[in-house]
């Protein structure tokens, strides 16, 4: 089973004895499967001196966090883009690949738990110097998906919805592409209704590999003049999956965003190569990041 974890490298509502504020490096693992327990994820964190930032004390930290876990992650995330240059080159030296994601779910739920429960209790703690975890980066202009995964007679796609105790089942489907999380992590009931856009495709193979390689984020409905359904990846990426031309798909658009506040941002993504099919070339279950716990 691949490893992936997320990091965050800034600084904390911490003061050391010269009033300076104390950095800190979080790592945790992703939770990449629908049953894994989030409380046996591995988690690692250290203060840093502000006078010590930088990517070989951060190289160093990533390898004592590798020699703790006795394992090596395939790749790490990471949302704050301010600290790319800086994370990117401690992964690299580590020999790790390094991708800047809002797919950082669990992440961003223990920093905000460390914000609320354990950095106030600390002897440093400035509630002065508090900092929001959760960074938002407008996205770029959505642009149409690459002809090479798009299929000749053109694709379609469909709005459904499953309750969330479908889930359950999920590590039995036949799936060639996708990652998920245990829904316990947000507290998502099995009568949950979690909304979902199916996307048909002859190419479905091609499209879900090209899809595999991104750092899947969610989907949004765009209204405006010309409405559609994007695809968020990485920190600012955009895709239209879907323009909305009639309307009766507006409408279903409409609906799903309701849907996915009604799920707390939990919802979908597959490929598939007709509606027949029992098999998804891709899965991705997702969150839209909005709804992650603030800190």
């Amino acid at each position: 089973m691949t490893t992936i974890w997320e990091l965050d490298f800034y600084s904390r509502p911490l003061l050391d004895e010269n009033k300076k504020k104390l950095w800190e490096v979080l790592i945790c693992e992703s939770p990449t499967n629908i049953d894994r327990d989030p409380d046996s994820l591995f988690k690692y964190s250290q203060l840093c001196s502000n006078t010590t930032v930088n990517s070989i004390w951060l190289r160093e930290a990533i390898e004592q966090a590798i020699a703790e876990a006795k394992v090596t992650p395939k790749k790490i995330r990471f949302f704050r883009r301010q600290m790319n240059n800086m994370i990117v080159k401690a992964c690299e030296d580590a020999g790790i690949e390094a991708n800047p994601s809002r797919r950082t779910y669990a992440l961003n739920r223990w920093l905000a738990e460390r914000m609320e429960n354990v950095y106030p209790d600390r002897p440093e703690y400035d509630p002065k110097a508090v900092l929001s975890a959760s960074i938002q980066y407008p996205p770029m202009n959505a642009i149409a998906l690459p002809d090479a995964v798009k299929g000749d007679k053109g694709d379609k796609w469909a709005f459904v919805t499953l309750e969330a105790a479908a889930f359950q089942d999920m590590k039995e489907w036949e799936i060639g592409f996708g990652e998920s999380f245990p829904l316990s992590m947000f507290d998502v009931n099995s009568e949950t209704k979690i909304p979902g856009l199916i996307f048909f495709s002859p190419r479905s193979l091609p499209l879900a590999g090209w899809m595999s390689g991104l750092e899947m984020g969610f989907l949004q409905f765009e209204a405006g003049l010309r409405p559609k359904m994007r695809l968020e990846t990485g920190v600012s990426d955009s895709w239209i999956l879907a323009n909305l031309t009639n309307p009766q798909t507006l409408a279903e658009a409409k609906g799903f965003e309701e849907a996915k506040k009604n799920a707390g941002g939990v919802h979908f993504l597959a490929v598939q190569s007709d509606p027949e099919s029992e098999s998804f070339a891709g899965f991705w279950l997702l969150l839209d990041r909005q709804f992650l716990p603030s800190a």
